[in-house]
C-alpha cells in the first residue's frame, strides 16, 4: 500500500503510518530498529532495493532522506516537505516513508527525522554515496548508534580510509570492510590448521578498491609483518599470499566467486567466496550494533604503513627504491649505535594515536599534487629488527 503526501509534516506522516497499518491489518508495530538512508535521487532506488531485501532479516522502519536541490534562489527560501509512505508488501517487512526535502528544511533534515524514530529502538544511518567525512558530526549521524558508509563508492576511497581514520567514533562501520569478512574468517581459520611463523604477506586486487586496503591494514595490524599491497586485474580482491617459515599458505580468487586454499602439506581446497549484493552487507551490518573495535585498530594503522619493509614508516633517512638487495648490516649497526638516545625519545613521542602524515595516495588510487613518499615520510625512530610472530591471530581474526 502506497500513499503520497504532498507539502506534508512529520505528523501527518506518521497518521499516515497507523491509518497504512490498519488498512491492512496489522495495526502492531513489529520493528526492531530504524533505518535512516541519505541518498540522492540517482541512488534511491538501489538502496531501497537492498534496504527492503534486509528488512526480512531485521524488520525495520526505513526513513529514505533524499535532499533535492532547488533551481532557483526563490525556490531555495521555501520549504517543502514531500512524502511517499509505504506498509505491506511494498516496503518488504517493515515500513518505508519516502522524504523529499526541498528549500531551506535540506540543511534541518534531522528535524524531519526526529519524530518519525520509532521509540525505544536503535537507529542506523547509511550513506550509499557521498558520505560526509565525519559520520558522527553530521545533524543525522548524531542521531544513530551505528554509521554506515561505503568508501567504494567515493571518487578517491584509499584517501577517504585516511580522512575516516582520523574522524573514528565508535559505532562507524564502513561496507568495505564487511565485504572482507569471509576472507578475513576464512584465513585465520587456515593460520589456525599450521603451527608456523608467518614472515611477509601479500593482498592482491584491482585498484580503487579500499577492500583490498583494508584487508592488508588488518594483517599488518593483527600479525605485525611487512605487507604488500599489490595490483591486480579483478574483480575485487583476488589473492592473498603468507610466507610463512613452513610454506606458504595461499588464498586465491581468480574469477570472483570460488577460491581456492593451498597450504603447504596438505591438498588445495575449494572456498566458496562469492562477491556478496549490498543487502547481505546490510543485513550484515545491522546484526550487530556494537562498536566494531577490530575495525577501528585496523583503520587506524593507516595506508601509509603497507608497501614498507618493516611494516613501519621510515624514519629519518627518506625511503629508497626496492633494488632487491638485503641492507648493508654494519651501516644498520652504526645508524642504532649513533642514534640510540635520540630514537628512544622519538619513539616516546611517536606513539599513540598521532595523525597519519600527508604523502602518496596508497597504491591503487593516483596522487593529485603530491610530492614522493621519500619527502613526505615524518620523522620517528629506527624500528627494531622484525620478531615473527606465531601464526594464529588469537581469537581476534575474526569480526
Amino acid at each position: 500500500m502506497k500513499t503520497d503526501l504532498t507539502d506534508t509534516t512529520a505528523s501527518k506522516i506518521n497518521k499516515a503510518l497507523v491509518k497504512a497499518r490498519r488498512a491492512i491489518g496489522t495495526p502492531a508495530v513489529g520493528m526492531v530498529l530504524t533505518l535512516v538512508i541519505v541518498t540522492d535521487e540517482e541512488n534511491a532506488y538501489d538502496a531501497l532495493k537492498a534496504a527492503g531485501d534486509a528488512s526480512r532479516e531485521h524488520p525495520s522502519r526505513t526513513l529514505v532522506v533524499i535532499k533535492r536541490v532547488s533551481r532557483s534562489a526563490r525556490d531555495r527560501t521555501q520549504s517543502r516537505l514531500d512524502a511517499e509512505v509505504r506498509v505491506g508488501a511494498d516496503a518488504g517487512a517493515g515500513e518505508t516513508v519516502v522524504l523529499r526535502l526541498y528549500g531551506e528544511i535540506v540543511d534541518h533534515a534531522q528535524s524531519v527525522v526526529l519524530p518519525l524514530l520509532l521509540p525505544d529502538a536503535p537507529v542506523v544511518v547509511w550513506w550509499p554515496a557521498d558520505a560526509p567525512l565525519d559520520p558522527a558530526g553530521d545533524p543525522l549521524g548524531a542521531l544513530a548508534q551505528r554509521r554506515v558508509t561505503d568508501t567504494y563508492s567515493s571518487e578517491q576511497p584509499v584517501r577517504e580510509l585516511t580522512a575516516r581514520a582520523g574522524t573514528y567514533t565508535p559505532g562507524d562501520t564502513d561496507l568495505s570492510w564487511t565485504r572482507i569478512t569471509p576472507w578475513r574468517s576464512m584465513l585465520a581459520a587456515a593460520l589456525d590448521q599450521v603451527t608456523c611463523k608467518v614472515d611477509t604477506v601479500e593482498v592482491e586486487g584491482e585498484e580503487f578498491n579500499p577492500s583490498c586496503e583494508l584487508l592488508a591494514m588488518w594483517l599488518a595490524d593483527r600479525l605485525d609483518v611487512p605487507v604488500k599491497r599489490s595490483l591486480s586485474n579483478g574483480p575485487g580482491l583476488t589473492a592473498v599470499r603468507m610466507h610463512t617459515d613452513c610454506g606458504p599458505i595461499v588464498l586465491d580468487r581468480a574469477d570472483g566467486s570460488l577460491a581456492t586454499l593451498s597450504i603447504q602439506g596438505q591438498p588445495d581446497r575449494a572456498v566458496a567466496l562469492k562477491r556478496r549484493d549490498t543487502a547481505e552487507l546490510i543485513a550484515e551490518e545491522l546484526r550487530r550494533l556494537d562498536p566494531d573495535d577490530t575495525y577501528a585498530s585496523a583503520l587506524r594503522f593507516g595506508v601509509h604503513r603497507l608497501n614498507v619493509s618493516d611494516g613501519r614508516v621510515p624514519a629519518k633517512e627518506p625511503a629508497k627504491a626496492d633494488t632487491g638487495a638485503a641492507p648493508d648490516a654494519e651501516a644498520v649497526a652504526d645508524t642504532a649505535a649513533v642514534g640510540d638516545t635520540a630514537a628512544v625519545g622519538d619513539a616516546k613521542a611517536g606513539s599513540g594515536t598521532e595523525a597519519p602524515p600527508e604523502g602518496p595516495a596508497a597504491k591503487g588510487e593516483p596522487a593529485v599534487g603530491q610530492a614522493p613518499a621519500e619527502a613526505s615520510a615524518p620523522e620517528a625512530a629506527q624500528p627494531p629488527a622484525l620478531k615473527p610472530v606465531p601464526s594464529g591471530l588469537s581469537g581476534k581474526a575474526a569480526k
